[in-house]
């Protein structure tokens, strides 16, 4: 049986190898001290974004590949704020897909995962909340580690993950989420109070950026957590200011300075000349659109349409136009989403550019409500196109707004 000394020296060569190979990961790692913990509670590994802790005997089995995993994956998990994320969300799925989200980046970074880790295809580069929906509420799939950071006074013990998953056995006469330990380990931390979410999840997204940093300056951040950490430290403008923004560039109020008629004298003298604004608005009614999210965008477009005094041609498209559309509605109108929108099959934008084209005006804005899963026309229209894309699909020309 390995010593003490021996799992030590096995994690801290494990650190060493991430901070010289993958220092982008080693250097989130080097932020949470590692700790030995009563297995009671933690049968592998775990994480209160405070502290790595580990189960001895866990560590003593896994290879030194697998402990790089391990000590990566802890780390992700508090440099993505999976711990200030969930919101309302069920804490159990969310754990699963807090996980579902991480091992396939580690693996595609080279990382060989421990047993009974969740890898699934298909959850490639989809963030924790796109991956949520599609976790059972009966699922039997549990997470390898401990997610200490956060409990649930909600679930009943018999709610509660077993073996490897969710929170690990504890004494119900404790409130403190602590437990007694007589194996010398550490006992289980509390959940974070809202308070400590705030102030952890700003101090890790600066180490995010940090961590990034030194990554790039060495040419060791590639691939797919490239990608993650360029998404993450773009700046998040909130997509109903981009929108209303975008909207109000287009309206018609100006000055014009045109020679007024005789009656009114000779001297010129700027005067204010507005126009009703035409604005094209498409909802993709594809399978992967819910009516409650097109129910939240017509509403942002009615806040800011009363504004700038625009016109709606509302229409409605999948792989095809809606048989029921257009619907026209004036600035004093409230625009609502119609009864008779049909959808749910595949996706095409390019009918929608098609019919644009037979309008008798060209519209000052087109605004289309989609998740980018689709058909383009090659060529870029002649007027303005603002995307709003659910999801992390690009879009070929026009200004993409990210919504979630």
């Amino acid at each position: 049986m390995a010593t003490t000394e021996d799992i030590e020296r096995k994690l801290s060569a494990a650190c060493t190898w991430l901070i010289i190979d993958k220092p982008f990961l080693g250097a989130l790692v080097l932020r949470l001290p590692l700790i030995a913990a009563d297995p009671k509670w933690c049968p592998t590994t775990a994480t209160d974004v405070r502290a790595l802790y580990y189960n001895p005997e866990y560590v003593e089995a896994l290879d030194l590949e697998q402990t790089k995993f391990a000590l990566a994956h802890e780390a992700l998990h508090c440099a993505l704020s999976h711990f200030h994320r969930r919101g309302h969300r069920d804490k159990r799925r969310w754990d699963i897909a807090c996980d579902y989200a991480i091992n396939p980046l580690l693996v595609a970074d080279g990382l060989r995962p421990p047993p009974n880790v969740l890898l699934l295809d298909g959850f490639e580069g989809m963030t924790a909340e796109e991956i949520y929906p599609y976790i059972r509420d009966n699922s039997d799939e549990e997470p390898h580690d401990q997610h200490a950071y956060d409990g649930d006074s909600s679930q009943s013990p018999s709610d509660k993950p077993k073996g490897g998953g969710g929170q690990g056995p504890s004494d119900p006469d404790r409130s403190d989420g602590q437990q007694d330990s007589d194996s010398g380990g550490a006992p289980q931390p509390p959940p974070l109070s809202p308070q400590e979410r705030d102030s952890l999840s700003v101090q890790w997204q600066q180490r995010l950026a940090g961590a990034a940093q030194q990554a790039l300056q060495a040419g060791k951040l590639k691939g797919s957590m490239a990608r993650l950490v360029d998404h993450l430290l773009q700046p998040q403008l909130p997509w109903r200011m981009l929108l209303a923004h975008y909207m109000t560039i287009t309206a018609k109020d100006d000055y014009s300075f045109q020679r007024p008629s005789r009656r009114e004298g000779e001297h010129i003298l700027p005067s204010l000349k507005s126009a009703h604004v035409e604005l094209v608005v498409m909802l993709d009614t594809s399978g992967s659109i819910k009516d409650e999210e097109l129910q939240e965008f017509l509403s942002e477009v009615n806040a800011i349409k009363g504004q700038m005094g625009a016109r709606i041609t509302l229409h409605a498209c999948d792989e095809s136009l809606a048989p029921d559309g257009p619907w026209i509605y004036e600035p004093w109108e409230e625009v609502t989403l119609p009864e008779n929108v049909h959808g749910g099959g595949g996706t095409r934008f390019t009918p929608a550019f098609e019919w644009i084209e037979t309008l008798d005006r060209r519209p000052d804005l087109t605004v289309y409500f989609t998740d980018a899963e689709g058909e383009f026309p090659q060529q870029e229209p002649a007027y303005p196109v603002l995307w709003l894309v659910k999801g992390k699909t690009k879009v070929p020309w026009g200004q993409r707004i990210q919504l979630n």
